[in-house]
């Protein structure tokens, strides 16, 4: 019945391009399955996570369902038709413009009452809908029994339970999505007399060119969305004339509307589930002791490992020391990129490539652009292959593994008091931590956080004291020497982290994000997904930073032709001498404008080289670590937060680091310290 088609990229909200095609939406919470529905349905890959926030840009993707072909899309999580994130701002704005085949409303089936009322509010507003029970499977481990038939019976629309990481009941989603017969659903919620009295002179006001009801649009309306005035009305009397309504109806109550809808619905909500669901006592997951007192699930515990202080930071320390430190900077930085750039690119296959190419090309000019000191093929596809792939796998690994377990929500609520002092909720542990794979990516996932201040301090620590995966591979492979030296680099780069977004949080205006996270099951990572993901992953990391390589390389040889170069040396090399380092650190740090990781391998070279000294070697990997962001992040910050906050942050982080640099080198010197 079901038939792959070729892979189709994902996409940016911003494409607007239509497909002539019909369109099955999915809708639905974080962390519920959507996204592995979707990679069910579509050829094209969309990273499945553990942990809200994942999906940021609505995917897209061809599939075929009993020989008709459908686009398939994704849309970010969210929990209500009022948007308070950016992804239910993005998801809310395509349910605005789309009239797709039929929506699928995909929920966490052992947490149907509280993602019933996202249902009843897309049956408000006259969508195709069919609802899918996910995570059956987890759900019959707590006891819970759901009649599916009856439930279906009490909304008037399709409901299919499954549980797509076994895809189990796909084909039964499959058969009702070919089957669907578009019928008109009456409305479920009826709200309190004012509210319904509200809802009705609204709808009066308002146009039905939309995706969605003019009930739906009005209770917007009446919640104040302010997307839905910009996109709805359309006069300032028709503004009046609305606000006159919101302003008597809050008369009536003493609770904020939205509230008061909420509430309402909820209430509609408990009144359906009660008969259509049950729970059991699992003698194998709670039991009863001596003293009548249902012991904790051994999940239960681990949980309170994991999110308590006391056990959860030891726990944090456990997993950076073996994730980051051991595998990535131990086994990738010094076993996997010592064979690939010393043995392999270093005695067998750059040699070779540099005798054949001078052979064919004997122009100097031409030779130095590609198999030169910095040439395309001597040093960009060795820098590119040899170090940094090796690096962003492992990386991206130890990552999958993370998340497909559930660590990362845990780890958000563990240190989100910390998070709060820097003016950052624990939702921005997400962000963060995909920075240590690559701060480009990291910085667009900042749209998900809630505030424009917690976005703006969070793009900036990730771009003063983030370090990517190659740049991080490259550090700890080379003060691996001494763990002392590991431990200062680490120290001052927690600091510096410390102290800035404190000081950014008192200096920037706004009150704290408030937190909210949904916090899946902790499961046993599977190994297909991890594999997949990591692929993925890589293949899009490596897709980006090939051709920066290649830039870097030309725009070095027509700086050195043009004479550019040796002057930005020069030019880098008096800030570079300044806190210690020899005058060719210049070149370092100039290739730290290209990317970080460039910069890295510099320092890498440097240090093969014996040019540098074991302070030297700490102060040049402090610096350069908190040093001015790559060119790929800076643009994706400029894009995301504006040229001006971008300009802004880069002319603090570039004297910072330096600044930095100069005490560090001036205290361990003053000290003699010996590492």
């Amino acid at each position: 019945m079901f038939t792959r088609l070729k892979k189709k990229k994902c996409c940016n909200p911003e494409d607007n391009t239509e497909s002539a095609l019909e369109k099955i939406i999915l809708v639905g919470n974080p962390n519920v399955g959507k996204s592995v529905i979707f990679n069910h349905f579509s050829d094209s890959y969309a990273i499945v996570s553990n942990y809200p926030g994942t999906t940021v840009a609505i995917s897209k993707g061809n599939g075929k369902i009993a020989g008709k072909e459908y686009e398939i899309i994704d849309t970010p999580g969210m929990y209500s038709l009022l948007p308070i994130t950016e992804e239910e701002r993005v998801s809310q704005s395509y349910l605005f413009e789309s009239k797709p085949f039929v929506y699928v409303h995909v929920v966490d089936a052992k947490n149907l009452q509280r993602m019933l009322p996202l249902t009843l509010q897309l049956i408000e507003a006259q969508v195709p809908l069919i609802l899918v029970l996910n995570m059956m499977d987890e759900a019959a481990e707590r006891g819970i029994e759901i009649n599916e038939a009856q439930l279906e019976n009490e909304l008037g629309i399709p409901v299919i339970c499954t549980t797509s990481i076994k895809g189990e009941g796909l084909d039964r989603l499959e058969n009702a999505i070919t089957s669907y017969d578009l019928q008109h659903v009456d409305n479920k919620v009826k709200y309190s007399r004012g509210i319904e009295s509200a809802i009705e002179e609204i709808s009066s006001l308002v146009r039905s060119e939309y995706g969605i009801s003019k009930r739906t649009l009005a209770q917007l309306l009446l919640q104040n969305d302010r997307v839905a005035f910009d996109k709805i009305v359309q006069n300032n009397e028709e503004v009046r004339s609305i606000k006159n309504v919101i302003e008597e109806t809050e008369k009536g109550y003493t609770d904020p509307l939205n509230y008061v809808l909420t509430i309402e619905r909820q209430a509609f909500v408990n009144d359906i589930v009660g008969p259509v669901m049950s729970t059991t006592k699992k003698t194998d997951t709670v039991t009863k002791n001596t003293d009548e007192r249902p012991q904790t699930s051994l999940r239960e515990r681990v949980d309170k490992l994991l999110i308590h202080p006391v056990t959860g930071i030891p726990i944090l320390l456990v997993v950076l020391y073996f994730g980051l430190y051991k595998f990535v900077g131990g086994f990738a930085a010094g076993t996997v990129v010592d064979y690939l750039e010393g043995t392999l690119f270093g005695e067998q296959i750059n040699p070779w490539v540099i005798e054949t190419f001078s052979s064919i090309v004997p122009y100097p000019v031409i030779q130095d652009l590609f198999v030169g000191e910095y040439g395309i093929l001597t040093q960009a596809v060795t820098y590119a292959i040899a170090l940094i792939m090796p690096l962003v796998g492992a990386f991206f690994i130890v990552f999958s593994i993370i998340e497909d377990t559930g660590y990362l929500p845990r780890l958000a609520m563990l240190i989100d008091r910390a998070f709060k002092k820097m003016g950052m909720s624990g939702r921005a542990v997400i962000p963060m931590v995909l920075g240590f794979g690559c701060s480009t990516m990291a910085t667009m996932v900042t749209r998900t956080l809630e505030t424009k201040r917690e976005k703006i301090i969070t793009s900036m620590l990730l771009s003063l004291a983030i370090p990517c995966s190659a740049q991080l591979g490259v550090i700890l492979g080379i003060l691996s020497f001494s763990g002392k030296a590991l431990l200062i680099w680490a120290f001052v780069i927690s600091l510096e982290l410390l102290v800035i977004g404190y000081l950014s949080s008192k200096v920037l205006p706004g009150k704290n994000p408030s937190f909210f996270m949904e916090i899946p099951p902790l499961r046993l990572p599977k190994l297909s997904n991890v594999l997949i993901k990591t692929y993925s992953r890589m293949q899009w990391y490596f897709l980006e930073v090939m051709p920066l390589f290649v830039v870097a390389s030309v725009l070095i040889w027509i700086g050195k032709l043009t004479g550019l170069f040796e002057m930005a040396v020069r030019l880098f090399g008096y800030p570079a001498q300044w806190i210690g380092l020899p005058v060719e650190a210049g070149v370092m740090f100039l290739y730290g404008f290209f990317r970080r990781d460039f910069g890295a391998a510099g320092l890498f070279d440097m240090y093969n080289a014996g040019m540098l000294t074991d302070i030297n070697l700490v102060v040049a990997a402090i610096t350069l670590t908190l040093f001015m962001p790559c060119i790929a992040q800076f643009m994706v910050t400029v894009k995301e937060r504006g040229a001006k906050i971008a300009l802004g942050m880069a002319a603090f982080i570039f004297p910072s680091a330096f600044a930095v640099g100069f005490v560090v080198n001036y205290v361990l010197t003053t000290l003699g310290v010996v590492l």
